[in-house]
Protein backbone atom coordinates (compact mmCIF):
# COMPACT_ATOMS: atom_id res chain seq x y z
CA UNK A 1 0.00 0.00 0.00
CA UNK A 2 2.84 2.47 1.04
CA UNK A 3 4.65 1.53 -2.50
CA UNK A 4 1.08 2.55 -4.23
CA UNK A 5 0.72 6.17 -2.11
CA UNK A 6 4.73 6.55 -3.02
CA UNK A 7 3.89 5.94 -6.51
CA UNK A 8 0.44 8.66 -6.59
CA UNK A 9 2.64 11.47 -4.93
CA UNK A 10 5.66 11.27 -7.58
CA UNK A 11 3.50 10.71 -10.80
CA UNK A 12 0.83 13.77 -9.44
CA UNK A 13 2.76 16.59 -10.70
CA UNK A 14 3.07 15.02 -13.94
CA UNK A 15 -0.46 14.25 -14.54
CA UNK A 16 -1.32 17.57 -13.46
CA UNK A 17 0.69 18.69 -16.55
CA UNK A 18 -0.93 16.82 -19.62
CA UNK A 19 -2.82 18.45 -21.85
CA UNK A 20 -7.03 18.12 -21.20
CA UNK A 21 -9.66 19.02 -24.07
CA UNK A 22 -11.38 22.67 -24.16
CA UNK A 23 -14.84 21.41 -25.65
CA UNK A 24 -16.63 24.58 -24.08
CA UNK A 25 -16.19 27.98 -26.05
CA UNK A 26 -16.85 30.14 -22.96
CA UNK A 27 -13.88 28.28 -21.21
CA UNK A 28 -11.79 28.64 -24.17
CA UNK A 29 -12.68 32.55 -24.46
CA UNK A 30 -11.68 32.87 -20.93
CA UNK A 31 -8.28 31.75 -21.51
CA UNK A 32 -7.57 33.86 -25.02
CA UNK A 33 -9.19 36.77 -23.29
CA UNK A 34 -6.32 37.38 -21.13
CA UNK A 35 -3.36 35.86 -23.74
CA UNK A 36 -1.39 35.82 -26.03
CA UNK A 37 -0.95 32.95 -27.88
CA UNK A 38 3.30 32.47 -28.96
CA UNK A 39 5.51 29.99 -30.77
CA UNK A 40 9.23 31.91 -29.97
CA UNK A 41 10.74 29.90 -32.91
CA UNK A 42 9.01 30.68 -35.73
CA UNK A 43 8.38 34.34 -33.79
CA UNK A 44 4.39 33.84 -33.85
CA UNK A 45 2.07 35.89 -32.13
CA UNK A 46 -1.12 35.72 -32.15
CA UNK A 47 -3.98 37.14 -30.59
CA UNK A 48 -7.47 35.60 -30.26
CA UNK A 49 -10.57 37.53 -29.87
CA UNK A 50 -13.73 37.03 -28.12
CA UNK A 51 -15.56 38.60 -31.11
CA UNK A 52 -13.87 36.48 -33.23
CA UNK A 53 -11.21 37.90 -35.30
CA UNK A 54 -7.48 36.25 -35.48
CA UNK A 55 -4.23 39.12 -35.75
CA UNK A 56 -0.89 38.62 -35.29
CA UNK A 57 2.41 38.02 -37.30
CA UNK A 58 4.90 35.20 -37.89
CA UNK A 59 8.33 35.29 -39.34
CA UNK A 60 7.61 39.66 -40.08
CA UNK A 61 4.75 38.91 -41.61
CA UNK A 62 1.24 39.47 -41.15
CA UNK A 63 -1.66 37.26 -39.84
CA UNK A 64 -5.46 37.88 -40.12
CA UNK A 65 -8.54 35.75 -39.49
CA UNK A 66 -11.50 34.98 -38.26
CA UNK A 67 -12.69 31.95 -35.91
CA UNK A 68 -15.88 29.88 -34.52
CA UNK A 69 -16.81 27.66 -32.10
CA UNK A 70 -18.41 24.61 -34.21
CA UNK A 71 -19.50 21.33 -32.23
CA UNK A 72 -16.83 21.73 -29.32
CA UNK A 73 -13.75 22.81 -31.74
CA UNK A 74 -12.27 25.98 -32.77
CA UNK A 75 -12.68 26.34 -36.47
CA UNK A 76 -10.72 29.10 -38.60
CA UNK A 77 -9.77 30.83 -41.55
CA UNK A 78 -6.16 32.65 -42.04
CA UNK A 79 -4.21 35.06 -43.94
CA UNK A 80 -0.64 35.19 -43.98
CA UNK A 81 0.69 38.24 -45.87
CA UNK A 82 -1.95 36.79 -48.93
CA UNK A 83 -0.92 33.33 -48.64
CA UNK A 84 -4.76 31.59 -47.29
CA UNK A 85 -4.59 29.02 -45.15
CA UNK A 86 -7.71 27.43 -45.60
CA UNK A 87 -11.21 26.88 -42.95
CA UNK A 88 -10.05 24.49 -40.47
CA UNK A 89 -11.79 22.97 -37.38
CA UNK A 90 -9.56 22.05 -34.96
CA UNK A 91 -9.09 20.39 -31.25
CA UNK A 92 -8.13 23.13 -28.56
CA UNK A 93 -6.33 21.37 -25.83
CA UNK A 94 -4.71 23.44 -22.73
CA UNK A 95 -1.74 22.41 -20.52
CA UNK A 96 -2.32 24.31 -16.92
CA UNK A 97 -2.47 27.89 -17.33
CA UNK A 98 1.00 28.21 -19.47
CA UNK A 99 -0.34 26.39 -23.10
CA UNK A 100 -2.76 25.96 -25.58
CA UNK A 101 -2.23 23.21 -28.31
CA UNK A 102 -4.49 23.22 -31.43
CA UNK A 103 -4.99 19.98 -33.48
CA UNK A 104 -6.12 20.42 -36.84
CA UNK A 105 -8.54 18.20 -38.86
CA UNK A 106 -10.79 18.02 -35.21
CA UNK A 107 -7.93 16.22 -33.40
CA UNK A 108 -6.83 14.10 -36.25
CA UNK A 109 -4.03 16.51 -37.92
CA UNK A 110 -0.78 18.29 -37.01
CA UNK A 111 -0.52 19.80 -33.80
CA UNK A 112 1.07 23.67 -32.93
CA UNK A 113 1.26 24.39 -29.46
CA UNK A 114 1.68 28.04 -28.06
CA UNK A 115 2.99 29.43 -24.79
CA UNK A 116 0.00 31.80 -23.05
CA UNK A 117 1.95 35.35 -22.45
Amino acid sequence: MRSLAAFVLLTAPALAETYQPITDRTAFVDIIAKHELRIGLYNLSLIITPKGQITGSALGWQITGDWTWKDGYFCRKLDWSGTQIPYNCQLVEAKGTKKLRFTTDKGAGDSAAFDLR
